[in-house]
């Protein structure tokens, strides 16, 4: 193992692990030499132009919500017309985002505008005004950089006009404006909005999915201990976690689903002894004879606590466990194997998949690693404990406890060191509550320290704490039953599938529908309402559990956006059309206002993704699709837009696919399972 953890120790000279950078993983070929010439840069330009923009736009520190910066600092400054022209042909090779795509558009024209301003970075955001689709902002931050220069230019309007005199010709923009202090408005072109929508429907919702910078990911969360169910405290972990690593997977990432169980500690001694006690036979007691695990835990919690031979016994245990012992070792992995079973109804409820690498797993290296970080100098002795001082910090990493014992900072640094070095991951993902933030934060300044992650928070490979509220009860405190006992997790599941299948037959259904589409569209429906009353918050904030609200099939609920989707289901389907032979021979058109909007919209779904997996937030997807449904709502209630029976009922219907389609993608990432019928 020792040869396993040569990484740990920096080596004399640069290693190719610490000077990972996110262009690594873009391997440009053929390689340009400084003299080679300008026509044959331009081609090799243009080809990578398309992966740099997706790196830089997957930058945690240049990406913000309604912002996008673009730079090409690594690549040589062409600003001659042909260059130009090129760019403007590449637009057909780009789908997704359109901010990407006008974020090169202005940056050939911020390189003919000031071209002894090499380092000027577009800044396009999203309009929300009148004036336009989306809008360059860069007019005023050049003013100030060129002013006193010996420009040509008096002031920022002057300097947008510029920009927008010097942006190539493309399809994709129908107009321009300049407004106040150099604003570039844009308006795109409805015939390019449609076009592009219409390739979505025939290619697939894929073509439209993100590129960020890296391959593979960690994502750790759920995350409960052993001998103990899952409660509702489980679920902000689970469903978060879950929907990061869809929104990920959507992206091409290689995503590891890591279940961080509490399986190790003092806590087995006390639950093996009161194994051997209860069954003495203990091979043969199954889950059914154990019982509640939870109740078996506080059982020998309690005989721990007031038996100071047993307390003496279970000690002994943990000895005898952590030193191998096969009857004891036995022991363990019957207790985890029940644990495991009660913990997979959770799982196969919320539809989430993981792998458990728990706190045993990392047991074996945590040595190596200790021992690796002491040569380095960073662990120093203190008050008989072993620890790490991280500077900003009251308080040291404890990483040896004064009794010689490993603890969660031991376990956590081991399990970071594996991630990066064994599998090889970029971009490691902890989705935990806020109150471990601090713990969190004081590991990955520690692996800083010890070279294994950049010192940049904007350079991979990098660590990501995630962290979340409580969920409250009616009462403003932590969500617990009327005896003050955590709520279980699968009750809650199965209470709010209750509830959903008594309206589902309050409605009627039970006559209309089998049993079996009656339990499906109950599962779907309460499983969703539960999953996205949680996502559609910010995860930092607390929020009031409560299933009349999540249940309401009005406001911003699953719900509500479930009925709408089966409600567009059903257009299509009254319409008698094949709506798989409108999108080959029919044609999308954007005449009206409220078409235009919802196909502007639609359009934005890739940005969308984009900003909430580069900000880890899954509200910014809910907030999405919530308009989303809005918009189309809108559109399909005003008689001007009539879709069956009018005479743009094909566009129509492609329109109420494309939404269709960009909804369950939607409702896919979030981990809800669409329904199409009401």
């Amino acid at each position: 193992m020792l040869a396993s953890l040569s990484l740990l120790v920096p080596p004399a000279s640069p290693s190719p692990f610490l000077s990972f950078n996110r262009l690594s993983h873009f391997h440009f070929s053929p390689s340009i030499s400084a003299s080679a010439s300008a026509s044959a840069f331009v081609l090799f330009r243009m080809s990578c132009l398309k992966a740099l923009w997706k790196v830089l736009n997957w930058t945690g520190t240049i990406f913000h919500t309604d912002l996008v910066r673009v730079t090409s600092r690594r690549l040589a400054r062409a600003t001659k017309t042909e260059s130009i022209t090129t760019m403007a042909t590449q637009e057909d090779e780009c789908m997704g985002s359109v901010k990407a795509q006008l974020a090169k558009l202005f940056e050939v024209s911020l390189k003919v505008t000031v071209p002894n301003e090499p380092d000027v970075e577009p800044l396009v955001a999203a309009c929300t005004g009148k004036f336009g689709d989306y809008q360059c902002n860069n007019a005023m931050g050049l003013w100030s950089k060129i002013k006193g220069k010996g420009t040509q230019f008096r002031g920022p309007p002057a300097v947008g006009e510029a920009i927008k005199n010097n942006l190539p010709t493309s399809e994709m923009i129908e107009s321009c404006s300049v407004a106040g202090p150099g604003f570039v408005n844009v308006v795109l072109s409805k015939n390019w909005m449609a076009k592009t929508i219409q390739k979505m429907l025939i290619e697939g919702i894929d073509t439209w999915a993100p590129m960020p910078p890296v391959k593979r990911a960690v994502v750790d969360f759920s995350s409960p201990n052993i001998a103990k169910e899952m409660h509702v405290g489980h679920l902000r972990s689970t469903i978060i976690g879950d929907t990061l690593s869809r929104m990920l997977e959507f992206s091409k990432v290689e995503v590891l689903r890591r279940n961080h169980v509490g399986d190790w500690g003092t806590q087995f001694g006390m639950l093996i002894e009161f194994l051997f006690e209860k069954f003495p036979n203990f091979e043969d007691a199954t889950e059914t004879a154990i019982g509640d695990l939870q109740a078996f835990y506080k059982a020998s919690k309690q005989r721990f606590d007031a038996d100071p031979a047993f307390k003496e016994r279970a000690q002994q245990a943990v000895v005898r466990l952590q030193g191998g012992e096969d009857k004891y070792r036995r022991a363990w992995a019957q207790i985890c194997e029940i644990s495991r079973t009660e913990f997979h109804m959770v799982y196969k409820r919320l539809g989430v998949h993981l792998e458990e690498k728990g706190e045993s797993f990392y047991n074996p290296y945590i040595p190596g690693v200790i021992e690796a970080l002491t040569k380095q100098g960073l662990v120093e002795e203190s008050q008989g404990a072993r620890v790490i001082f991280i500077e900003g910090v009251n308080i040291p990493l404890i990483v040896v406890k004064s009794d010689g014992g490993f603890n969660y900072a031991s376990t956590d640094l081991a399990a970071l060191w594996y991630r990066l070095n064994e599998e090889k991951a970029e971009w490691i993902i902890y989705v935990t509550d806020v109150g471990q933030q601090q713990h969190f934060d004081m590991v990955f300044k520690a692996a800083k320290r010890a070279g294994w992650l950049p010192q940049s928070d904007s350079s991979y490979p990098k660590a990501s704490h995630v962290g979340f509220g409580l969920v409250l009860g009616e009462d403003g405190k932590r969500f617990r039953t009327r005896n003050t006992e955590v709520v279980r997790l699968v009750d809650l599941l199965d209470e709010a599938k209750s509830r959903s299948k008594a309206a589902l037959i309050e409605r009627g259904k039970g006559e209309e529908w089998t049993e079996e589409e009656i339990e499906s569209t109950a599962e779907a429906v309460g499983y969703g309402a539960v999953k996205y009353a949680d996502l559609k918050n910010n995860r930092l904030t607390n929020y009031t559990f409560n299933f009349d609200q999540m249940l309401n099939d009005k406001g911003n609920t699953a719900v509500y956006l479930l009925y709408a989707h089966a409600r567009i289901c059903s257009i299509i389907r009254r319409s008698g059309k094949d709506v798989e032979e409108l999108k080959n021979k029919g044609t999308v058109v954007l005449g009206h206002k409220d078409e235009r909007d919802l196909g502007l919209h639609l359009l934005q779904f890739p940005e969308v993704v984009e900003e909430a997996c580069a900000n880890l937030l899954p509200n910014v997807l809910c907030d999405y699709l919530y308009n989303l449904s809005e918009i189309f709502s809108k559109f399909y209630s005003n008689p001007v837009c009539k879709v069956i029976g009018s005479d743009m009922e094909t566009s129509r219907l492609l329109l109420c696919e494309a939404t269709a389609v960009v909804m369950r993608k939607c409702f896919n990432l979030l981990g809800i399972t669409p329904i199409y019928k009401i």
